[in-house]
């Protein structure tokens, strides 16, 4: 599996800011897709996840301000993070990661980061 992440810029507070990741190669193994992100100086952070049944999650501090969906074509996935309301604190690098199932293991595919700041 391949993931690119794109959309990443500067935005103001309380702007929006949608990105987008394509996984392509083995998606059929794909059971979950989730968006990750690393301020400076802090650890990665889980944001939201989709799976294949549609099922999304969220961290707190973004529920209900972030919005994670999917398009699935024939060898092409697309995820998508919607972020309304952004704050400073939103700052980051975000990264799509995808997890495969592979012979009963898990396995975790990462993109390269998309880089997100929020400010003024």
């Amino acid at each position: 599996v391949q993931l690119q992440a794109f959309g990443g810029r500067l935005v103001q507070p309380g702007g929006s800011l949608s990105l987008s990741c394509a996984a392509s190669g083995s998606i059929r193994s794909i059971i979950r897709m989730v968006w990750h992100r690393q301020a400076p100086g802090k650890q990665r952070e889980l944001v939201a996840g989709i799976n294949n049944q549609g099922i999304t999650d969220y961290a707190d501090s973004v529920q209900g301000r972030f919005f994670i969906s999917i398009t699935r074509y024939p060898g092409k996935n697309t995820v998508y993070l919607q972020m309304d309301s952004l704050k400073p604190d939103d700052t980051a690098v975000y990264y799509c990661n995808a997890q495969q199932s592979l012979e009963g293991a898990i396995k975790d595919v990462w993109g390269q980061g998309t880089k997100v700041t929020v400010s003024s």
